[in-house]
């Protein structure tokens, strides 16, 4: 395994991260648990999770990931070993079964002790906001238009005010913000640095070779400010498995089970996926293992994180971060997304 520090902290993290998003709905607790002993045996030691998770969210199985981390811990006594992240949900009718109010002192208090009790811990090394309160472009909208009607108010400095009460009294240890674009980002960071308040350490955003939005402006606030991309969704929603458009999927796999999940199944994303495919092929590595390996070696990346739905799929995906891409196939991809540039942002 090869391994990065959390931004601005001495917390050593793994390069590869688990990802737990399936477990209480398309993997069950045993399954979860044998994921989280296989990646610990190969030196994984980040692990994120969310208060909303599984996905897709609903109120009958709203906390059940959280929970599975929480019966392995406290079954194994491994909460020492590993660098445990979570997040509370935004606003939206995909989450009214939490909450309706945001990220209110109120919200975070409860959406941090909840998941808490969940996870059977006494802190959580990472808190994140799951996305942003106010309307802008993320979940695949690819351009922001500005809604003058928009009810959000400025509250920055109110949120990162909420969060310094829970670090001082030890229930999290770090922040950090996901799906949040350049302008909340330095927000964030401007009153941070004003009214010395916490300052995020990471970036949760999706990135992979059919989404390399990042790359527009993140990616240089990231390097500059030092703050670390956490990458989810580096296979697409398995798409970058190459086992859609080689047609070998099967009747669990993700897009079968939940066809409304098509973020990366645009006719363009098919096509660049042919073109990745045929180039990973090529030069004898499987798509996924060229897809995470690419991730991997971007220069601002903190760590990737991987799902899976068995261990075979796992194994693969861990072992990506033993495979370095040569200049000639980074530029092989890089022609690819000239041609075909972010075709599910």
């Amino acid at each position: 395994m090869k391994y990065t520090t959390l931004p601005n902290t001495d917390i050593k993290i793994s390069k590869i991260c688990l990802g737990s998003m399936t477990w209480g709905n398309q993997n069950s607790e045993t399954e979860g648990h044998a994921q989280l002993d296989y990646a610990l045996e190969q030196g994984v030691n980040f692990i994120d999770t969310a208060e909303l998770y599984p996905t897709p969210a609903t109120a009958e199985t709203q906390g059940k990931t959280s929970e599975i981390i929480g019966t392995w811990l406290n079954k194994t006594g491994n909460r020492d070993k590993i660098v445990l992240a979570s997040k509370i949900a935004g606003t939206g009718d995909y989450t009214a079964h939490i909450r309706k109010t945001g990220f209110s002192p109120e919200a975070i208090q409860d959406a941090v002790n909840s998941e808490l009790k969940r996870l059977q811990t006494d802190y959580i090394d990472l808190f994140q906001l799951h996305w942003p309160e106010r309307q802008t472009n993320f979940f695949g909208v690819r351009d922001y238009n500005h809604n003058p009607n928009d009810a959000w108010q400025d509250n920055f400095n109110e949120i990162l005010n909420s969060l310094d009460v829970l670090i001082k009294s030890g229930k999290i240890r770090h922040i950090g913000m996901s799906n949040e674009k350049a302008w909340g980002a330095m927000r964030y960071l401007e009153e941070s640095n004003i009214n010395n308040l916490p300052r995020m350490a990471t970036i949760q955003n999706a990135y992979s070779l059919l989404n390399r939005i990042f790359e527009g402006d993140m990616a240089e606030v990231s390097i500059r400010e030092n703050l670390g991309l956490l990458a989810y969704s580096p296979m697409a929603f398995g798409v970058l498995s190459g086992k859609y458009v080689k047609k070998i999927d099967i009747e669990n796999s993700r897009l079968n089970l939940y066809p409304r999940f098509a973020r990366y199944s645009s006719e363009q994303s098919t096509k660049a996926t042919k073109c990745y495919l045929k180039i990973a092929e090529d030069n004898n590595m499987s798509l996924a293992q060229m897809s995470l390996a690419f991730v991997n070696q971007r220069p601002f990346l903190t760590s990737n994180i991987i799902g899976a739905s068995n261990l075979e799929q796992l194994k693969e995906n861990i072992n990506s971060i033993n495979i370095t891409l040569s200049e000639d196939i980074l530029e092989q991809i890089n022609a690819v997304h000239a041609a075909i540039p972010n075709p599910a942002p």
